[in-house]
């Protein structure tokens, strides 16, 4: 399988989403009383993992849950053939050696790839769920209704339903032959740079947006946008959808202000550890990496002296 084919971490069919279950109430209702039902907890979003001897994720029984409203939980689908939810604990739980509540930016690139993606989806629909307690017609409560995949209206006359949203963001590797376009902002460390990226706005194609996005952060007009790949990115709501592009200006500017510094940077510099480089987790490396390949026998991940970011934001 080519490298920019296989699935970005968090992506893939790590989940059996089951969507016709969502409305069986019957199935539902005999699936959270299953004993072999698992949970995915959440605490102020962020992800119950398992650290040692390997990290994991940690998912519950109803037992281990602890009492909860059953109304609250949000099906996930069938997970390694099991009935899997994700939950938002309220108050902060009692530690467990080996196992704690983390950022999933941090462990992500930790865990096997299914459970990340299953952290990923939980978080987001968690996240989801926060923000909809109450109509945004009317502003009465909502409540959930297909497995937690919908929250509709509670009152008399409304009945408004609100489905699960992502914000779609592009992020796109720019290149000049052998020159890569980074950029930095300035609360970064020092030395970090990545991939130009930005919000899709109401009206825009994925196209139009790599060219404004690269065009408003670094002044530098493309053209040639291939799609690469995409990846959700539950930090909160999004789904970067990756592309690479020809440059066919070279004089940089930031005239907006998003970013601090922009530069070109050689193959050669990035395999001699300049600039420090994203995660290999993220879909901003994997653009980077198979650029890089295109002009190396040697991937950049390889590179004894290339440099990639600590895993943290």
């Amino acid at each position: 399988m080519p490298p920019h084919r296989i699935p970005n971490v968090y992506a893939g069919p790590y989940v059996d989403r089951s969507s016709g279950l969502r409305k069986d109430a019957l199935w539902l209702e005999e699936a959270l009383r299953d004993a072999a039902t698992r949970f995915v907890p959440l605490w102020r979003q962020r992800n119950l993992v398992r650290l040692q001897p390997a990290p994991s994720a940690e998912l519950l029984s109803a037992a281990e849950l602890g009492t909860f409203d059953a109304s609250q939980a949000v099906l996930l689908g069938l997970y390694r053939g099991t009935a899997c939810f994700a939950f938002e604990v309220l108050e902060e739980p009692p530690a467990r050696a080996g196992v704690e509540f983390a950022d999933l930016r941090l462990t992500a690139g930790l865990l096997p790839t299914d459970d990340a993606g299953l952290l990923a989806y939980a978080r987001a629909m968690i996240y989801w769920r926060q923000r909809h307690r109450y109509c945004g017609a009317c502003g009465a409560p909502s409540r959930a209704d297909s497995g937690g995949h919908v929250m509709v209206c509670t009152a008399t006359g409304c009945g408004a339903e609100s489905f699960p949203r992502i914000d779609p963001a592009i992020i796109v590797l720019v290149s000049d032959g052998d020159r890569a376009l980074l950029g930095r902002q300035a609360s970064w460390p020092a030395g970090r740079y990545s991939t130009i990226a930005g919000f899709v706005e109401p009206g825009e194609s994925l196209e139009d947006a790599v060219a404004r996005e690269v065009r408003e952060e670094t002044d530098i007009e493309v053209d040639e946008v291939a799609y690469h790949s995409s990846q959700p990115w539950p930090f909160p709501s999004s789904l970067m959808v990756g592309f690479h592009a020809r440059a066919t200006s070279t004089a940089i500017r930031c005239p907006d202000g998003e970013l601090e510094d922009a530069r070109w940077f050689s193959r050669a510099e990035l395999a001699a550890g300049t600039p420090a480089l994203p995660p290999p987790q993220s879909i901003s490396f994997r653009l980077i990496a198979d650029w890089y390949r295109r002009g190396s026998d040697v991937e950049l991940a390889d590179e004894p002296a290339a440099r990639l970011w600590p895993l943290s934001r």
